[in-house]
């Protein structure tokens, strides 16, 4: 179920919207939707990376490509 959220922007952002809009031929509130939703998924990202990062640490993970080795 959708339902409707109603904030206020600065001119400067509603402009700098509709121009991303238009380029991208997506309604403002279709960029703005996936744009939440994005930062949204980093967010929840970030914190579980850093619920888990000391049983990495633990594990001698501490670099990305350590991650990647690790998954060979």
């Amino acid at each position: 179920m959708q339902q409707t959220l109603t904030i206020r922007l600065p001119e400067k952002v509603r402009r700098q919207l509709r121009i991303v809009s238009a380029s991208e031929n997506i309604s403002v509130s279709d960029l703005v939707r996936k744009s939440l939703q994005r930062s949204l998924a980093i967010y929840r990202f970030r914190r579980l990376r850093k619920k888990v990062l000391p049983f990495a640490e633990a594990q001698g993970l501490l670099t990305d490509e350590d991650v990647f080795r690790a998954l060979k």
